[in-house]
């Protein structure tokens, strides 16, 4: 382990790792002993209260004589239910993106005249600087897409007259620039890493006004350009699902704490995108996809129960994968019965997954979704449900999609950025504190040796 961990660094670089983690161990139990919530969650998995937000609610639980009953999970848009939103415009055989954006953003549905004109003004701040795509990301490609995101987004910064000022109708401008530009950066920053360091042609194609999001994203990144009104379809309610989540999650609360402090929203929005980079936080999907490779490898008979369960016990027993013991897309910080973004999801992977001759894949992972509760509530205590969450489907999806990995987690930036600024708006107009936490010190105290004295 200790040479694994040392691997690739120098004898003097390891040795002074080895004594920075010697000084810097806490003994586990006084996070019990003093009270602390580590993840700002308590022992029962809810989160500390720690701000107010009108945005979007995310509920598991309802409280009934006194108690917490789990309850099937809900999630509401500025108070509109999820599944409704869903609902409306797929009967209307419409994308639903760039309304959800305008919903968050501005806090009510848009009537069709306001929605017509949002999308002409996402199309409108589409375009990115001249020379922008030449000078920036051509000529530094990066192996990592999410690197690549938040470099373009703080150079952007360079880009802007005014680029520092935090009045609300500039951080307006600002988001409206990004939201609509995160799908260039993320696209054209894959095309140059896969002509650099992929050895494949490159191809450039330009955005149209005419299309959706999602149109948009498919017609970047194909080089023929086509693609079919379901893989459209499926792509833009991907981006729904996707485009907010609460102000606790990991890369929102970063982008309220940044906001909170009062620097600029390139700054706020880079710090965003080094959260969800984690692989705890937006690389999950990549993760599930991974995991259903190695399964469908190892397993026989996908059809064969017992076979899969078994496999599922080894995975959490360390086993096979990634020995890390995790049964990736099941379960969430929050909901416990289900989570109804994989509950949508679900209903229009299934479509997807015949349209791609992909029908076995797909029961694969109704099995694996239907029988993971049941194995890991053998192997361990669990003081809620576990379900599968929107991780579990999404990573299926972009790869029936035929997209790259290397997209996997900005695909999840392209829709998050609306949900990051909408919260970053409400930061500012409520005009709250810096937001700073306290961390009690346990360490030793000790007297200043001067440097001749110390052994």
């Amino acid at each position: 382990m200790a040479e694994q961990l040392y691997s690739g660094v120098s004898a003097e670089v390891a040795e002074l790792t080895e004594r920075c983690i010697n000084n810097s161990r806490i003994d586990p139990d006084l996070y019990t002993q003093l009270k602390v919530y580590r993840g700002l969650r308590d022992q029962d998995g809810r989160g500390v209260l720690t701000g107010l937000t009108e945005i979007s609610d995310v509920t598991s639980f309802e409280e009934r004589d006194g108690k917490r009953v789990p309850i099937p999970g809900r999630l509401c848009y500025r108070g509109v239910n999820i599944k409704d939103i869903v609902k409306g415009f797929i009967s209307e055989n419409r994308f639903g993106f760039e309304e959800v954006c305008y919903l968050l953003l501005i806090g009510n549905l848009p009537n069709e005249q306001e929605l017509s004109d949002f999308k002409a003004l996402l199309a409108k701040n589409r375009p990115l600087p001249n020379s922008f795509v030449r000078d920036i990301i051509m000529k530094a490609p990066s192996k990592d897409m999410m690197n690549t995101l938040a470099r373009s987004v703080l150079t952007l910064y360079a880009f802007d007259d005014n680029p520092d000022d935090t009045s609300i109708p500039n951080v307006m401008r600002q988001s409206i620039q990004l939201i609509a530009r995160f799908p260039l950066l993320a696209v054209y920053g894959y095309q140059a890493s896969n002509y650099y360091y992929g050895g494949q042609s490159l191809y450039i194609h330009q955005p149209s006004a005419e299309l959706s999001t999602a149109e948009n994203i498919l017609t970047l990144l194909r080089p023929d350009q086509k693609y079919t009104h379901l893989e459209a379809q499926i792509l833009d309610l991907a981006l729904v699902l996707h485009a907010e989540h609460g102000g606790g999650n990991n890369s929102t609360f970063t982008t309220r704490v940044v906001s909170s402090s009062g620097s600029d929203t390139y700054s706020a929005i880079a710090a965003a995108l080094g959260s969800l980079k984690g692989p705890k936080h937006g690389g999950a999907n990549i993760k599930v996809t991974q995991m259903f490779e190695d399964m469908k490898s190892n397993i026989k008979d996908w059809e064969d129960e017992e076979e899969v369960k078994q496999y599922l016990r080894d995975i959490l027993d360390k086993k096979v994968f990634d020995k890390a013991g995790l049964i990736y897309g099941m379960g969430h910080a929050v909901y416990s019965i289900s989570d109804p973004r994989a509950e949508v999801f679900k209903r229009f992977v299934e479509s997807l997954s015949e349209e791609k001759g992909m029908h076995r894949e797909f029961a694969l992972y109704s099995n694996v979704e239907r029988l993971a509760p049941q194995v890991i509530a053998e192997k361990r205590h669990i003081y809620k449900g576990v379900s599968a969450n929107v991780d579990f489907y999404s990573g299926f999806v972009y790869s029936m999609l035929d997209l790259p990995k290397e997209l996997y987690t900005p695909l999840f930036a392209i829709a998050r950025i609306a949900g990051w600024s909408a919260h970053r708006m409400e930061e500012l107009i409520n005009a709250g504190k810096i937001i700073r936490p306290a961390y009690q010190h346990v360490g030793h105290f000790s007297d200043y040796v001067p440097l001749k004295d110390r052994k």
